[in-house]
């Protein structure tokens, strides 16, 4: 992959980071980008933000490639364990959480580094979060039971005649989009299509701050074996029992955010197909097994269970994609939105932001094909 103009401009800066400075540390799952931030913290300036939206619960370990306990107390990490997999966490909470950390990492005269591979938090950061209020509990109740009693099919029905726009976007499978959707015109009247028009704000566009993106684009071939590696090692160290014992310690739901990560899904969807005992500790158990439709005294396990491994090496892979198109469409966009006069005076302030480009926020982003060349970057500037 060919750095983009303004990556090759940037890269020539050496100038030490500013106190101000967030480095972010954006690259597709298995890239190496934790053993970085574990060197980063190990010189004394940094302190570690995670930005992973499945390192956030607690007890899903093996599945998250959590860092292990020993590793997270010499290397402290924010927003990893902090809630049940029965919880939610929204992106405003995310972006909320890290404003206040930014500011006391500051505080302590070090940078926050921000690791993880959930684009969509990034996303926040960098091109802003919506209007969108959080949805009230008492809301959220209502509409849950709502899905539970009469099934999403009911939901998105009636998505389609208060917000047709946001309805056609979703197929009916989107189950948390649609009850989303449905619990913001239930709360504000409005369609969540009419809130997504409003003007964004973006936390990276604080003047207080110097706000660097490191986009890491690594060979493909390259990563499909470490991910691969990376899931052998996953069901060698226990992940089917993990999700297990996950099912008999708390009340979930197979449609709860939580097992819809990578990995736990199609474990979940391997003890449904089975009929495994352990699948009918889920609460929505009669739904979902209807949904499948199977005959589980003739499904041929040994066959299912490598089905099931397949398609979580598949899905992780499908996750890298997706990873890799945010990130290129973050470095083009951001390339698009300086003047030729920025590119070739670096010494200015630079901002991106699709929703305001005329902000004064001192942002950049820059493109690396391989984490060594991050390091040998942050190296120079540290």
């Amino acid at each position: 992959m060919a750095k983009v103009e303004h990556s090759i401009q940037l890269l020539s800066q050496k100038e030490p980071l500013p106190n101000n400075a967030v480095v972010c540390l954006m690259a597709p799952t298995a890239s190496g980008k934790t053993s970085l931030a574990y060197e980063l913290y190990e010189s004394g300036k940094f302190e570690i933000i995670s930005v992973d939206s499945a390192l956030i619960y607690r007890n899903m370990n093996i599945g998250t490639a959590k860092p292990t306990e020993v590793e997270l107390r010499q290397y402290p990490h924010y927003l990893v364990d902090i809630i049940d997999p029965t919880e939610s966490y929204s992106v405003a909470n995310f972006v909320t959480d890290v404003e206040c950390l930014t500011k006391e990492i500051h505080s302590r005269n070090k940078i926050p580094v921000l690791v993880g591979g959930t684009m969509m938090y990034y996303m926040a950061l960098f091109d802003g979060l919506s209007a969108v209020p959080d949805t009230d509990k008492q809301i959220r109740f209502e509409v849950e039971k709502w899905r539970l009693d009469q099934g999403t099919e009911s939901l998105y029905q009636y998505l389609q005649q208060v917000d047709p726009i946001i309805a056609e976007r979703l197929p009916l499978g989107d189950t948390q989009r649609i009850t989303r959707a449905v619990e913001v015109y239930k709360q504000t009247g409005k369609p969540l299509s009419e809130w997504q028009k409003l003007p964004k704000q973006a936390l990276s566009n604080s003047s207080q701050q110097y706000w660097l993106g490191l986009a890491v684009m690594p060979d493909r071939p390259w990563l499909h074996k470490r991910i691969e590696l990376r899931l052998q090692i996953m069901w060698q160290q226990g992940f089917f029992n993990e999700v297990i014992e996950l099912l008999q310690r708390y009340n979930l739901s197979s449609d709860m955010p939580s097992m819809r990560c990578v990995g736990y899904r199609q474990v979940i969807d391997y003890l449904l197909l089975t009929g495994h005992p352990a699948a009918k500790q889920l609460i929505n158990y009669q739904e979902a097994s209807e949904f499948l439709e199977r005959d589980c005294e003739r499904v041929d396990k040994a066959f299912a269970c490598q089905d099931m491994k397949n398609k979580a090496l598949y899905a992780t892979r499908q996750l890298a994609k997706r990873q890799y198109t945010w990130l290129r469409n973050l470095v083009s966009n951001f390339d698009q939105a300086h003047s030729d006069s920025t590119i070739h005076d670096i010494t200015k302030s630079t901002s991106f932001n699709s929703s305001n480009k005329n902000n004064n926020s001192d942002k950049h982003v820059i493109a690396f094909e391989h984490i060594n060349e991050v390091r040998n970057y942050l190296a120079s500037r540290i």
